[in-house]
């Protein structure tokens, strides 16, 4: 019996010493309703407290490690409870320059917290406290640092008083696309025991062996983010072993630069001005191929097995099958992550008969930069359809809006009663076949139909409240 507890005892220490912990938490300020709505289009529900938070993971060699992050909380004058919301940043300058410091792009996160997601930013391995370097575009650790963080929410909702309910939503843009593809994909294939409500991935890079790979080193595109290239090769480099001195890779002129980086000397901006001008000066184009060594160049694209591809391979997001909702946003004019990637893994998906997933271009002539916005109003637009923030005293949920809208029938313009200012709008036929996802200008409250046949339409449009629905006739 003294043997059994004594396993025991040592069986529960070792579950506890896996276990991820919440170290430490900080308010780092709040919101008004009124100031978010003023920053969002006039598109927020609720005040918000945002907190950095640190916590226990594992690093890529398996060794404990001390992330952070930062959680969006929002807040009613009644007690509600709501949904958990996943926001995976984009490819940040430097160590320093992630959500938990009120950086990194951590404004999406208080956009969805004023609209009434618990919403998680984490930080991602080797930047905010972790130690090390950042393993760029690395699809198991932007996962693990996302689930770690996701474990620790209970602890940390009974600390700052905040009640959630079991819906989790998953987002991210640019690399953060790449990482909610991660996130998403780990969760399904049995990483964690949540279950996604609905995903939607923007504007990233799933396609890093083909796709990326062809713009690394096939591609005589000018390409003005050859630091990005760097970026991957190194990191996979600090996770896989790939090559003993730098210089096996790049070719002499550009190793101090990239190692200037590495010492942290330079951040990313920096080594991508370095580059560019490096690369005009050697080569009289911004051609990231022609930093490498030409030795490297035929290997890769002669052996399908070298070291550089299989990592490549370990780390595409794009070939599965998700099962919750699943909508992939872009922008075909991108200059910094090629629309193909989102091609690519549409035409994946869809092979694999996903029930409920599409591919969306929010803006064919918004760059990277410009497809932000369009791109983040269609995944609030969708995940408010399932969206559910419930009083906590007879857990009823807050209700769809039925908005009137007038000429009904129409010939083609109806404008919607009550409304000053629709966000995002997507048009549905009879059937529930989704036609149109489109991103309207400010202060517009009138929706154009003149393009459609004649029939029954559903109309279902972005409100600081939630989502609301017309059904219009079109003559």
């Amino acid at each position: 019996m003294k043997k059994l507890v004594f396993t025991l005892s040592v069986f529960l220490i070792v579950i506890i010493a896996q276990a991820q912990t919440l170290v430490s938490v900080e308010l780092k300020g709040s919101e008004t309703k009124e100031s978010l709505a003023a920053q969002f289009r006039n598109i927020a529900n609720n005040a918000v407290d945002f907190y950095k938070v640190t916590y226990t993971t594992k690093d890529v060699f398996n060794e404990v490690d001390t992330a952070s992050g930062l959680i969006i909380v929002p807040r009613r004058d009644q007690v509600y409870s709501y949904p958990r919301l996943v926001f995976q940043h984009g490819t940040v300058a430097s160590r320093t320059d992630v959500p938990s410091n009120l950086q990194g792009g951590y404004e999406a996160g208080l956009f969805f917290g004023g609209l009434g997601y618990v919403s998680l930013l984490p930080d991602f391995l080797g930047l905010g406290t972790s130690r090390g370097l950042h393993p760029y575009v690395h699809a198991d650790s932007e996962a693990s640092a996302a689930i770690d963080m996701l474990h620790i929410l209970d602890e940390f909702a009974e600390e700052v008083d905040v009640i959630v309910n079991d819906q989790l939503f998953v987002t991210g843009y640019s690399q953060g696309g790449h990482a909610a593809m991660a996130l998403h994909k780990a969760i399904e294939e049995g990483a964690a025991d949540f279950t996604v409500t609905a995903s939607a991935p923007m504007s990233g890079p799933y396609s890093i062996s083909g796709v990326m790979r062809e713009r690394m080193t096939e591609s005589e595109e000018t390409y003005f983010f050859p630091a990005y290239v760097h970026f991957t090769i190194v990191s996979y480099n600090y996770v896989y072993g790939l090559y003993d001195d730098i210089g096996e890779v790049f070719k002499p002129p550009y190793v101090p630069l990239l190692q200037q980086f590495l010492d942290e000397e330079i951040n990313l901006n920096g080594l991508n001005d370095r580059l560019i001008s490096t690369l005009i000066q050697n080569n009289g184009a911004v051609v990231p191929k022609f930093m490498l060594q030409d030795s490297i160049v035929n290997a890769v694209l002669s052996d399908d097995m070298h070291p550089m591809n299989v990592a490549l391979r370990d780390n595409d997001v794009f070939d599965w099958n998700p099962q919750a909702p699943t909508r992939l946003y872009y922008c075909m004019a991108d200059d910094q992550v090629p629309f193909e990637n989102s091609v690519v893994a549409a035409d994946a998906i869809r092979a694999n008969n996903v029930p409920n997933f599409d591919a969306i271009d929010v803006d064919m002539t918004a760059d990277h930069g410009g497809c932000v916005e369009p791109a983040i109003l269609a995944t609030a637009l969708f995940f408010g359809q399932f969206w559910d923030v419930s009083l906590v005293a007879d857990r009823e949920p807050i209700p769809s809006r039925l908005i009137p809208a007038f000429p009904n029938p129409t010939t083609g313009m109806v404008q919607l009663e009550g409304v000053s200012d629709i966000a995002a709008v997507e048009v549905y036929n009879a059937q529930g076949q989704r036609l149109r996802v489109q991103v309207l200008p400010t202060n517009t409250n009138q929706i154009d139909l003149s393009s459609f046949p004649a029939g029954t339409y559903t109309l279902k449009f972005l409100l600081p409240e939630g989502i609301g629905v017309s059904r219009v006739v079109k003559r």
